[in-house]
């Protein structure tokens, strides 16, 4: 995909939406932003807003910088390659924030019941010899992409909940989640962890069995967050909140089409379609669609920020010696630009 071409569509398409002419002029006219992306349904607000010029009405000359995984992508904002990001709480991102070097400023995916969710999975093999329950985990093996990963946390929550201790299960490092799909789909592991976009399908063809949803352990989970340099935070704040501004825009489009299901089926197509081009491009329309309409999450309003669920996730990463115990919660997060929920 051509992104100068799409911006130039985007900005024609401005000069004739009476929808944005009430909108005062952006105060960071053709100011430029890097932001990380990856290739995940859950990035899909990212797209929304920068297709449909919610970036560029808020004076924002947006690059989409794709990233294989979360960790190089929290390395690239604590270096000034990129400015802003979407994803996980993990040791890494915690360590960048102890230096100084990063912040998380608003919330975005989340548990919430009554919505898709994160679902505990158990290959074919390890469900035929009896793996039918996560209380029956302790003595299996479990994937995860890296120590520290959201992975790891997400088996913590698992283990607090059935009552076991996680060293009980071993964890497969796997470093990235399409090695963990073929190893759980293989048989070479027998669980794991993962968002409905890729663990609904893997139920849909048969290729693992559902033990649990995470949400029984875990109902406030802060999946992911929204993340930038401490330098913006403290020398570029009106950058930052033009940022939230512009994604909270694709963020509305993102839940009313695919979580709320307000908006009507045209528009709900017209995003299926935007989205499905970055994320899977190689899929049928109406395949990405029936994923996006039956197995999105919740994207907080507002990117509001579940500051208890992430307060819990460092406590657990310092209590795991995972990072340094001396880290506050005022290193990792600044929830002045959100709201707290």
């Amino acid at each position: 995909m051509t992104f100068n071409l799409s911006r130039r569509q985007v900005l024609a398409g401005l000069g004739a939406s009476s929808a944005l002419s009430g909108l005062a002029l952006p105060a960071f006219a053709a100011t430029k932003v890097n932001l990380g992306v990856l290739r995940l349904t859950s990035h899909a607000a990212n797209y929304i807003a920068y297709e449909r010029g919610y970036f560029t009405a808020e004076g924002l000359d947006v690059n989409l910088v794709f990233f294989d995984a979360a960790q190089p992508m929290a390395v690239a904002i604590a270096s000034g390659d990129a400015d802003f990001g979407v994803t996980a709480i993990s040791g890494g991102l915690i360590s960048l924030a102890e230096k100084g070097a990063v912040k998380v400023i608003g919330g975005a995916l989340a548990e919430e019941a009554g919505v898709p969710g994160a679902v505990v999975l158990a290959s074919n093999a390890a469900y035929d010899a009896g793996l039918t329950t996560a209380a029956g985990l302790p003595g299996k093996t479990f994937g995860i992409t890296t120590a520290g990963s959201s992975f790891h946390y997400m088996l913590s929550r698992i283990a607090k909940g059935e009552g076991f201790d996680m060293a009980a299960v071993e964890m497969r490092p796997l470093q990235s989640v399409g090695n963990v799909v073929a190893a759980l789909t293989s048989g070479q592991i027998d669980s794991w962890c993962i968002q409905p976009s890729i663990g609904n399908r893997l139920l849909a063809q048969g290729a693992a069995k559902k033990l649990a949803d995470l949400r029984t352990y875990d109902p406030t989970y802060q999946v992911t967050t929204v993340f930038t340099s401490s330098k913006i935070v403290s020398d570029e704040r009106g950058r930052a909140e033009a940022f939230l501004r512009a994604l909270s825009r694709g963020v509305d489009d993102y839940n009313a089409a695919f979580v709320d299901k307000t908006a009507d089926a045209g528009e709900v197509a017209a995003l299926a379609k935007l989205v499905g081009a970055y994320v899977s491009p190689d899929v049928a329309e109406d395949a990405f669609l029936n994923t996006m309409t039956t197995t999105s999450m919740r994207i907080n309003k507002g990117l509001a920020m579940s500051v208890g669920s992430v307060r819990d996730q460092l406590a657990w990463f310092k209590a795991e010696g995972l990072v340094k115990a001396e880290i506050t919660d005022e290193m990792l997060i600044d929830p002045s630009f959100v709201t707290a929920i």
